[in-house]
């Protein structure tokens, strides 16, 4: 494995793994181009060591050639931030993609159209019919799996070298994120968003300072059982909230009134609250809580302990008292991770719990020498919109691969690099 900093690309055609798939609107321009912006210091090492550049991404979720999936409509948003004219090839495996990236002289650019217009990208066949065999459908797999190898060389005879930067993509084993990395045993390795993840993330769970705490939110204890279980043996506090808390709760024997609640998930509730206890992991529920009479952002409101909601009101977020036993717990922190919100921030109402961990995060970032990690689609929204986004140590760009790398998963994208 080598590393982006020292590696020399002069005269080389570096291919380059990011993520690019951005939100486009009805006229097809770049809504939100965050992703974007995150790759361009690794693309600007490329060119400004004299070397030039492949590109490749995917786009939305083709199922074969479709305009409104094409690469085509964000060169003007890459090209903006990195300051040099795009080549593009219309087919990724196309004569005219080698011919561009054959050609390509130092200082020059090229984006690849969408890897996912090929059903290799992922390695997954399509079209199959509903009633075919198992056997058939075995020959299928074995059939696009010699097809993947096949686009897999035809991408990496593109470079010189190889360079992964799309964490968001890190724990898929596609042809542009795993696969192609065998082809470059001595010329292969992380971009610069891709190095800062996964040292963020190695900070956290391999060499933390402690206390370690960790605050987990979401709608649905289900989605991250896998989560929860791993970081019990890494944390020394976790807090629960957003709608999963409820599970809890209720498990307790709690009256949570109309709250989201997991009824087949109160068992394994329990089961974590016992492991925590006897791992010595305190875990913070809420208090007391904001309650709503509907789930709407006029709805009437009060506070009531999370025990206690009348029928027909629901919890909506982190009640006074809540939050003053998160904030004595957080400000003894030195390392924090915070994957989810704590409430439906999304509506005014009820975003004062999520907005005052941001607060409390961005506090003990800048005063307590403290190691905060944010990570996952909702909190990444919440700390952007609420102006915290750049007073905390580190804000993650991969939700799905995040998830897994927190429940212990080696990803695929990662460990193709790593290996030897």
């Amino acid at each position: 494995m080598k590393h982006i900093e020292t590696y020399n690309f002069t005269n080389k055609r570096a291919i380059v793994r990011v993520d690019f798939n951005v939100p486009l609107n009805a006229q097809f321009e770049v809504t939100d181009d965050t992703r974007i912006r995150a790759a361009i210091p690794t693309l600007k090492k490329v060119l400004n060591d004299g070397g030039s550049l492949i590109i490749m991404s995917h786009l939305g979720r083709p199922t074969a050639a479709e305009n409104k999936f094409s690469l085509k409509h964000i060169i003007p948003t890459i090209e903006k931030h990195l300051g040099v004219q795009l080549l593009f090839a219309p087919d990724c495996m196309g004569v005219e993609a080698a011919e561009l990236s054959k050609n390509l002289r130092a200082g020059q650019a090229l984006l690849l159209e969408n890897l996912r217009y090929y059903a290799e990208e992922e390695g997954k066949p399509r079209g199959l019919p509903q009633d075919i065999s198992d056997e058939e459908k075995k020959v299928a797999k074995a059939l696009m799996k010699e097809k993947q190898a096949a686009f897999t060389s035809r991408l990496a005879s593109y470079s010189d070298c190889y360079i992964n930067d799309a964490f968001g993509t890190a724990h898929r084993a596609h042809a542009s994120t795993a696969l192609i990395a065998k082809h470059f045993p001595d010329d292969k390795m992380f971009g610069y968003l891709m190095e800062g993840e996964v040292k963020a993330l190695e900070q956290v769970l391999q060499n933390p300072k402690r206390p370690l705490v960790s605050i987990l939110g979401g709608a649905k204890i289900s989605s991250k059982i896998g989560v929860v279980e791993h970081l019990l043996d890494k944390v020394d506090k976790m807090i629960i909230g957003g709608g999963m808390v409820f599970t809890f709760v209720k498990a307790q024997g709690g009256s949570i009134g109309a709250s989201l609640c997991e009824d087949d998930q109160l068992d394994l509730a329990r089961t974590i609250m016992a492991k925590a206890q006897e791992k010595g992991v305190q875990l913070c529920l809420f208090d007391d809580v904001v309650v709503a009479d509907a789930f709407a952002p006029d709805a009437n409101a009060q506070i009531c302990p999370v025990t206690k909601i009348p029928d027909g009101w629901m919890g909506m977020d982190a009640g006074p008292q809540t939050l003053q036993t998160w904030e004595k717990v957080l400000m003894e922190a030195k390392t924090v991770l915070w994957n989810g919100p704590a409430g439906v921030f999304e509506m005014p109402a009820f975003a004062k719990g999520t907005h005052k961990i941001a607060e409390i995060l961005a506090q003990i970032t800048a005063q307590n020498d403290c190691f905060t990690l944010v990570g996952g689609g909702d909190s990444v929204a919440a700390v952007s919109q609420m102006g915290f986004a750049d007073k905390v140590s580190y804000v993650s760009t991969g939700g799905g691969a995040m998830l897994e790398y927190l429940e212990g998963v080696e990803l695929p994208g990662i460990k193709a690099i790593k290996q030897s």
